[in-house]
């Protein structure tokens, strides 16, 4: 289909398919195509606000991040798929828009100052814990945002934070429905159990019944289907040595590279915020009298733990911690450069209130030589070239794939070696089969059927490939003296499971009826006997314990309840309910709190999740 496609691109074809294009654009007009154009770039709207491709791609993104850190050295990028990975990035971010718009119109919003005071106290970004630049960069560099754009995730975290919580904090519980639930939860049940083993050994399958299964199942017994690949791979690591660096482009990016060094300073502050409490003339009228008290040799310290209004610092004398440029809100910032070590500033009108700071230390950035940096520069400035070369010799392999019948070709055009895989299912293989985007690109139409090559792969930033079917393995059914073990096995395991079934209903029912007495039910055996079961009782099979806390309370102390069930092995469990206890008296207050703010706790979550499905359903959301 592709080769016909090229073959008559140049003839004909071309010009009718063109001919159409200008008929439609006529038609339709350009708008049609601006407005194209326009949703590529345009993942979503909800509600008339838009979710970029680019807020999807970071989400994605974030989300391949935390996959990875998850499972560590068990992450498989070849099983990742990556339209599950963008439809629950779609779904979380069209989620997060309809949350951010509920907390809009609720007027919920989260003051700057308290934002800083979640930054700076926030563990991850602390060394030798204190507040530290540096690991600030660091970390959220590694989560893929600019300072800007972490302060903006913050404070809408915070917003639906906020929402979550009074949507969830209104959830509530009855004394009688914590008294119901405890007594359901803290219920013991004495029972005996006695299993009718699924006995193999005493089933016997015919020749002619493995014969009747096989024909009956014909399709589940194939040969898997399997392909032989051929392909061509393309490594960035290859370009390192086919490219070189300048001694003078050395020096320059070392000299870009200190030149971002910031020198750490150590703030600390008292604050008199400005509120629906306290007008800006009446908080600036406070801190104009403690600036008084200091300086008539008042303690800095001890004021700020009697009148700041920060309560992340003021119990610490207003410490702050060291920080680069770009924390604090401008006009603090400003105030705090211009100072001097002991000096304390007057005071500073910021966005929260007014302050008086003070710099409590200075810490000089430490400057790497430029030997101990050569080998980085060396390196990020040969990536550099590296990355364009990559990018040029991707896209010559793609082109020169597309045009060729094999890859023979493409491998002489960019000095590759064509190497071959072993055979694969559409489950995959080892080695490169192993990679969940090179079984798809090897089933598809294109490739599988038309024989044509496929598109350039890429297996992970550095590497990317080109493949082409060599040999298609269709399948075939299996002869019955290859499967006729595994039928047998299966149908002795059946067969052995039935019979215990049926025997162990017929005894249930017999005992339910009181013709069978329970001493004569043994049959050989002994029932298995558990007092004062919970409902997680250890070293009891799940699927028994299930089906043991839904049976009837025995009527009378004499008259037991009984059922069975299967067992996962196959075997047949018959139970014996004698006896129901439940806990007498009131809970104690600890325990009946712990109830309390469970059940409270379930019942928000319950009211958030169903406020959040009411949102979608009002909504009005577009997906392109």
């Amino acid at each position: 289909m592709l080769q016909n496609i090229r073959d008559n691109s140049q003839g004909w074809i071309a010009k009718t398919i063109i001919g159409v294009i200008v008929m439609l654009m006529a038609l339709t007009g350009f708008d049609a195509i601006f407005n194209a154009v326009t949703h590529n770039q345009v993942a979503a709207k909800v509600n008339g606000d838009e979710i970029s491709q680019n807020d999807l791609s970071q989400a994605v993104d974030m989300q391949r991040r935390q996959l990875i850190q998850r499972l560590g050295k068990e992450f498989d990028a070849s099983r990742l798929d990556e339209k599950l990975l963008r439809d629950a990035a779609i779904k979380g971010l069209i989620e997060r828009k309809l949350l951010l718009q509920s907390a809009s119109n609720a007027k919920f919003s989260f003051p700057s100052a308290a934002l800083d005071q979640v930054i700076l106290q926030t563990p991850e970004f602390q060394v030798d814990g204190k507040f530290n630049s540096d690991r600030f960069d660091q970390v959220i560099r590694q989560m893929g945002y600019t300072r800007l754009q972490f302060r903006q995730m913050l404070e809408q975290e915070m917003l639906i934070g906020q929402l979550r919580a009074g949507v969830a904090g209104t959830g509530f519980v009855t004394d009688d429905e914590i008294q119901a639930f405890a007594r359901l939860e803290k219920q013991t049940r004495d029972f005996a159990m006695l299993t009718i083993a699924a006995d193999k050994s005493a089933v016997k399958v015919s020749d002619d019944e493995v014969k009747a299964y096989y024909d009956e199942h014909a399709t589940q017994y194939m040969s898997a289907e399997q392909v032989i690949a051929e392909y061509v791979e393309l490594k960035k690591e290859a370009f390192f040595d086919k490219v070189s660096v300048k001694d003078e482009d050395l020096q320059a990016s070392y000299q870009k590279e200190i030149a971002n060094l910031a020198e750490q300073r150590e703030a600390a502050h008292i604050l008199i915020e400005v509120n629906d409490k306290a007008t800006d003339e009446q908080a600036k009228a406070k801190i104009e009298d403690i600036q008084k008290r200091l300086s008539q040799g008042q303690s800095f310290d001890a004021l700020a733990k009697e009148f700041s209004q920060d309560p992340g610092s003021a119990s610490n004398g207003g410490d702050l911690g060291y920080a680069g440029p770009g924390v604090y809100d401008p006009e603090f910032e400003k105030a705090l450069y211009a100072l001097k070590k002991g000096e304390v500033s007057q005071p500073v009108r910021s966005t929260y209130g007014w302050h008086l700071v003070k710099l409590l230390g200075v810490q000089a950035p430490q400057v790497p030589s430029f030997e101990s940096l050569k080998g980085k520069l060396v390196h990020d400035l040969k990536a550099q070239q590296v990355e364009q070369r990559f990018v040029e010799a991707t896209k010559a392999l793609e082109d020169s794939a597309f045009e060729a019948s094999d890859l023979i070709q493409p491998a002489q055009d960019l000095g590759l070696q064509i190497k071959t895989t072993a055979p694969f299912g559409r489950e995959g293989g080892e080695g490169l089969a192993a990679n969940h985007q090179v079984v798809q690109a090897a089933y598809t139409q294109e490739v599988l059927e038309d024989g044509a090559n496929s598109t350039a792969i890429e297996l992970d930033p550095d590497t990317v490939v080109v493949l082409r079917v060599k040999e298609h393995k269709k399948p075939e059914q299996l002869p019955l003296e290859q499967v006729a073990a595994a039928i047998r096995e299966q149908l002795s395991e059946q067969q052995a499971g039935e019979a215990a079934k049926s025997k162990g209903e017929a005894l249930v029912a017999s005992l339910r009826e009181g013709k069978t007495p329970i001493a004569q039910a043994q049959q050989g055996q002994s029932w298995k006997q558990v007092e004062a079961a919970t409902r997680s009782q250890e070293g009891i099979e799940p699927s028994v314990l299930q089906t043991l806390f839904q049976m009837a309370k025995p009527e009378a102390a004499d008259k037991a309840t009984f059922a069975g069930l299967v067992l996962p092995n196959g075997d047949y469990a018959v139970l014996q309910l004698k006896g129901v206890s439940e806990p007498k008296g009131e809970l104690a207050a600890d325990e009946k709190e712990m109830y309390r703010r469970f059940l409270a706790s379930r019942s928000g979550q319950q009211d958030f999740s169903a406020y959040r499905n009411g949102l979608e359903k009002q909504a009005k959301i577009e997906r392109y």
